[in-house]
């Protein structure tokens, strides 16, 4: 029997910067709307979420920021980089996302772009700005839990 091949598309691109800055309160599965190249480029692993952010334009929700370099073997027909691309969504989420938008204080953020099965996926988070003392409890967390990991295995290893 022949091994499996494993798979060259990279798993997911995610928004690193969105857990640090924001509290995730929602998140939204959305497909995306692309042109041939974008899809081997991202397949290629060359995008970025990390500036991307989403907006309502006439009723239609749109994701703005997110780069997707252009395809090496493209032609004249290449896609732009940079370019509002529309997101898919079920009326009802949209108007769930419409509300929490309107209510103020928050804003629809790209928390990764992956693939599900052939198609390509955009999570949107619904989002909340997070204070200065807010990311300062985090990290207090993050280095309490990483004492406790070293201390645990320090007993493990006795």
């Amino acid at each position: 029997m022949a091994a499996k091949k494993k798979s060259s598309t990279p798993q997911d691109i995610r928004n690193s910067k969105v857990h640090r800055d924001y509290l995730v309160e929602n998140t939204f599965e959305a497909g995306i709307v692309l042109s041939g190249t974008e899809v081997k480029s991202i397949r290629a692993g060359k995008a970025q979420v990390s500036d991307g952010f989403c907006r309502f334009n006439k009723g239609e929700f749109f994701i703005y920021g997110l780069h997707i370099d252009e395809y090496a073997f493209g032609n004249i027909n290449n896609h732009i980089p940079r370019r509002e691309r529309k997101l898919l969504l079920k009326k009802s989420e949209l108007k769930k996302i419409e509300r929490a938008l309107e209510a103020g204080g928050k804003s629809a953020i790209p928390t990764r772009l992956y693939f599900k099965e052939a198609l390509i996926k955009v999570e949107v988070g619904i989002c909340t700005g997070k204070k200065l003392f807010d990311k300062r409890e985090d990290l207090k967390k993050k280095s309490q839990m990483r004492e406790i990991d070293r201390v645990m295995k320090e007993v493990r290893v006795r």
